[in-house]
């Protein structure tokens, strides 16, 4: 029945999307995807690269996700977590996930992020 992931949508508060769209568009490289003008009236913004494709969306009641997150398959790992660093997000390595590689970040907003690769 399941063909495949659409999108996965994390949350942010209010007025954060001049922060996700630097952490989201700048440092990730993704692009912005415009939204329906019903949808856009409620905040948040929408990203993409490839075949991934996160949305974020806004809420008075925002809490960061720290234990639910979408997991982000990589080109060049040591790359992408270097980048991550260097724009002063966390990057904790972690293993347990036999044949690849893997380290787990944080958006702007607080929202876990995992990076991985399959080993070479």
């Amino acid at each position: 029945m399941l063909l495949a992931i659409d999108h996965v949508q994390l949350a942010a508060p209010p007025g954060t999307e001049d922060a996700l769209r630097a952490f989201y568009g700048g440092v990730l490289g993704m692009a912005e995807v415009p939204r329906p003008p019903a949808l856009a009236a409620r905040g948040g913004c929408w990203f993409r690269a490839g075949g991934v494709q996160l949305h974020l969306g806004v809420g008075a009641d925002f809490r960061p996700a720290r234990k639910a997150h979408p997991g982000l398959l990589v080109a060049d790992i040591d790359a992408c977590a270097a980048r991550l660093a260097a724009h002063g997000a966390p990057v904790e390595w972690g293993g347990g996930l036999p044949g690849h590689r893997r380290f787990h970040s944080e958006d702007p907003v607080g929202n876990r992020l995992e990076f991985l690769a399959p080993d070479a």
